[in-house]
């Protein structure tokens, strides 16, 4: 059996898995590999008795009893859910969570299934472990596997050789879990997002898999590219790798065959080599191939994503198969450098890659849906996003095949706040166990783990080997080792934060200051001098947002109760359960409310305030992503913006650009429009516009049109500006002089156009008389404190507005064969301020995930718009139109 003494391997830091010897004859041919994912399992606690749990793991057990689930990989929360024992709408309304039985799962917890083999000779089989949070002992037919002393961490997969358990016919495997401590156990946690899961993650997260060997067995297939710069110039060399064991006590030579075959078709590239193996020896196969004219892969903005496969197989006595490894890969180079500012910069294929994207939370419960993240996906490039970070939640292989496919990086990394960055110089958490010896052995497992499931996705931007701190010189070694073993070739970043590094990575270049909570529209485009500048638009920003993102109220409705929703506008100050947890900076929306209610005047309504949310919330998301597009090509660029949060795992108040259901509301539309691949952005503290191009082949001439209007619909200021875009590149074109006749509340817009007039951008701003005043010299780690506001609320005197809305088919769109195009006409005389538009079903439900091409849009005095809306969810009916000077109407699709 291996691995042997488990124990002495984690005391060294390193797995090491021995091979036992085949009980099988030696001469006899081995039937072609297979493997199977375990599909379901039976859960129930555990009996107290030890004897019991060997006796469950045979086959035939009695579990009449147990929960019985229709699913290969499931938290015990995920599996209780999936089962209809609890119901996640009940969970998430109010504050019933807290009510919860939590105890349940303070012991331990068995996963079984049952499953058939027929082993023949010359076979050899394997259990093979991706995830299981975060201790487990492992039992086939009887015997143990392996024990919690081994299994252990979240990410720590194994592969274990169970030849000598197998049976014929049917065999019996049990896993039994131990309760997860975030403090404790490196597991995937959550800090202030979101309460802990009951169960904290506890379970069978990723997939169990049974595979079949010959005598030689390959581990996971390993894909180095490389080709020299510029792009398209040259030929590009393919290397496929994959460590080969011989699993029997006699010399074999063996042939090991790569093929390469472009997955948009062609003939495959063969390759084949001989290879004589000593007894349980272990060697590299590696083959090379040189494809003349490579079909380089993009980010979605830049190009296409072309998508290869690669095979490495082994053929033994007769040309058996003994085994065989596969990936999919891109051919693309990616590489990272620091400034002279300290800061990242990345590089795709060359060019240098402004980062724009969101962190990413996994389900509160870690159950996976690869539609649901394929939607998300969509909607961060809808969003003009090119990244997304995973803190911790490194999820499934799923994740990085739909990045592949569309064209979506990926920025991976080690979690903050729990055992994971348990330093001895991290002084930040409340309860820290520092790394024991063992500790080290874990993370070298798991990082050989996730690096060799990451290493070929051309999504793969980097990974951060540390959160809000760097690790230690020894954790530093193992990751750099791991790394070194997987043939890694993406960046490695010592952290998100700009605390230290390791001396082995040098410095992170990433900046980890705030803010988290609202900040003013300027805060962004403040940003020197710089090192008083926190989150300001300059350097790698690797979380940070306003602390935004309120949904509209067919999402409210669905986890808050009437009591909760008074609680919004008529107690700015309470604690409420679905911000953050009540020990959390964030437990509250004070920060936020002070300046709705100064800024925008005291909500009337729940209607009213959550009108003045969403114009709060959109503001704030366009002026951050608007201010790091904008100063892209800056003395001290900013190189990259990872907004907090993307999505949430639970419903939430806050922290998201769409919401638990997938409905966007301000803070999406808001951030699409600061993200847009060509557009002009008004700078509110310099008054300067900025012309934008995110592209890597757009250039020439542009003209941008300025008008302003007041707040009854007179003209105050109107100009032309010619100006010449140049691809990856940002730069002032115009400086707004002083207003004239400027009113309490007026309305800026900007459009830009190419040379043949066809409308690149368009961007309404409602603009104050004054800005807001930071006080830059008393700012936290989570926002910098406003002294004095700028003042909007004469927006609640504008007079009402006419729109006529007009919906008809049209085809085409993002995301779906056919979509809709609405046309908006403002008739009055007087501007149609933020008008919202939602895509409904026929009993009034919110439709989604859907796709705008724009929304919560200003119109000015008698000017039309047309928007186009797609989407693949059913049962669409109509359009809700509603705006803060204009009635809500409900039109039907055309």
């Amino acid at each position: 059996m291996w691995p042997r003494n488990p124990l002495l391997y984690l005391l060294f830091g390193i797995v090491v898995e021995a091979i036992s010897r085949s009980p099988y004859p030696t001469s006899v041919p081995s039937p072609k590999p297979s493997s199977f994912v375990v599909p379901t399992w039976d859960i129930h606690t555990s009996p107290q008795d030890g004897e019991a749990i060997a006796q469950l793991s045979l086959p035939g057990a009695n579990i009449t009893d147990w929960h019985h689930i229709s699913t290969s990989r499931c938290t015990l929360m995920g599996c209780l859910l999936h089962a209809g024992v609890y119901d996640d709408s009940k969970l998430f309304f109010s504050d019933n969570l807290k009510s919860f039985n939590r105890a349940q799962f303070a012991v331990p917890w068995l996963y079984r299934n049952e499953f058939k083999l027929t082993p023949r000779p010359g076979q050899h089989h394997f259990l093979k472990t991706n995830g299981i949070t975060s201790k487990a002992d492992i039992l086939l037919n009887g015997h143990s596997v392996t024990t919690k002393d081994f299994q252990v961490g979240s990410y720590a997969g194994h592969e274990y050789e169970i030849t000598e358990l197998v049976n014929r016919g049917t065999n019996g495997l049990l896993i039994q879990v131990y309760p997860t401590d975030y403090n404790y156990d490196f597991a995937l946690g959550f800090v202030d997002w979101n309460p802990y899961p009951p169960d904290n993650g506890t379970g069978v997260w990723r997939d169990v898999v049974v595979r079949q060997t010959g005598p030689v067995a390959l581990e996971p297939l390993r894909v180095v590219t490389d080709f020299e710069l510029p792009v398209g110039k040259g030929a590009a060399n393919v290397t496929l790798k994959a460590t080969a064991r011989n699993l029997e006590n006699r010399n074999l030579t063996f042939a090991a065959q790569s093929t390469i075959l472009a997955k948009s078709g062609g003939a495959p590239t063969v390759k084949t080599q001989s290879v004589t193996l000593g007894p349980y020896r272990s060697v590299d196969v590696t083959l090379t191939t040189t494809l003349t004219r490579p079909s380089i892969w993009w980010p979605k903005a830049w190009g296409g994503q072309p998508l290869y496969s690669g095979k490495i197989s082994v053929l033994t006595e007769n040309s058996s198969v003994s085994d065989t490894v596969e990936q999919s890969f891109g051919i693309r180079k990616v590489t990272s450098s620091i400034n002279a500012h300290n800061d990242t910069i990345f590089s795709i294929n060359g060019h240098p890659f402004q980062v724009i994207g969101g962190g990413y939370s996994s389900d509160m419960f870690l159950r996976w849906d690869t539609a649901k993240f394929e939607a998300q996906a969509h909607y961060m490039l809808d969003l003009g996003h090119n990244t997304v970070r995973l803190e911790g939640k490194m999820e499934h292989p799923e994740l990085y095949g739909v990045a592949d496919r569309l064209g979506l990086m990926v920025l991976p990394g080690w979690e903050c706040c729990d055992k994971w960055e348990a330093w001895q110089y991290n002084n930040d958490l409340a309860v820290k166990s520092d790394w024991a010896a063992h500790d080290y052995g874990i993370a070298n497992a798991s990082m050989r783990h996730e690096a060799a499931m990451l290493q070929s996705h051309p999504s793969l931007l980097g990974f951060l080997v540390g959160s809000d701190y760097w690790p230690d010189d020894n954790a530093t070694a193992i990751y750099m080792d791991a790394f070194k073993r997987t043939d890694w070739q993406n960046p490695i970043v010592a952290s998100a934060s700009k605390r230290s590094y390791p001396a082995a990575l040098g410095p992170g270049g990433m900046k980890m200051d705030g803010p988290y909570d609202w900040v003013p529209p300027n805060y962004w485009y403040d940003a020197e001098p710089s090192e008083d500048r926190l989150g300001a638009a300059f350097g790698f920003g690797s979380e940070l947002g306003a602390g935004v993102g309120t949904p509209e109220f067919g999402s409210l409705e669905k986890f808050l109760a009437k009591e909760d929703l008074d609680d919004l506008w008529k107690k700015p100050e309470k604690g409420l359960y679905h911000m953050s947890t009540n020990v959390s900076s964030f437990y509250d929306r004070k920060i936020y409310n002070e300046a709705l209610w100064k800024r925008m005047g005291a909500p009337t309504s729940l209607d009213d305030y959550l009108m003045k949310a969403q114009m709060m919330d959109y503001e704030a998301t366009r002026a951050q992503f608007e201010s790091v597009s904008a100063f892209w090509s800056k003395k001290r660029p900013a190189t990259g913006l990872i907004y907090w949060m993307l999505n949430n795992a639970w419903p939430s108040l806050h922290w998201n650009l769409f919401d638990y259901y997938m409905r966007p509301a301000g803070s999406y539309f808001g951030a699409k429009v600061g993200a847009r691949p060509e557009h002009v952005a008004f700078d509110y503290a310099s008054k300067e516009l900025y012309l934008i191009n995110h592209s890597i082949d757009r250039r020439g001439p542009r003209i941008v049109n300025v008008d302003i209007v007041g707040l009854h619909g007179e003209k105050l200021a109107s100009t032309t500006v010619r100006a010449r875009t140049e691809p990856n590149k940002s730069k002032s074109v115009h400086k707004l002089p002083p207003l004239k006749g400027a009113t309490d509340a007026d309305f800026l817009r900007v459009v830009l156009t190419d040379e043949k007039r066809q409308t690149l951008s368009r961007n309404i701003y409602w603009i104050a008389k004054t800005v807001d005043q930071l006080d830059w010299d008393n700012s936290d780690w989570f926002y910098t404190p406003v002294t004095k506001y700028a003042n909007y609320s004469a927006l609640n005197q504008v007079q009402a507005a006419e729109v006529t809305t007009t919906v008809t088919p049209s085809k085409g769109g993002l995301n779906s064969s056919t979509g809709h195009d609405v046309l908006l006409e403002n008739h009055s005389a007087v501007p149609a301020v933020f008008v919202s538009l939602n895509l409904v079903d026929g009993a009034g439900g919110d439709v989604a995930p859907v796709f705008w091409s724009d929304n919560y849009v200003t119109l000015l005095p008698h000017e039309k718009l047309t928007l186009r809306v797609t989407s693949r969810a059913k049962g669409a009916a109509a359009v809700q139109v509603q705006g803060k000077n204009v009635a809500p109407v409900t039109v039907a699709l055309g």
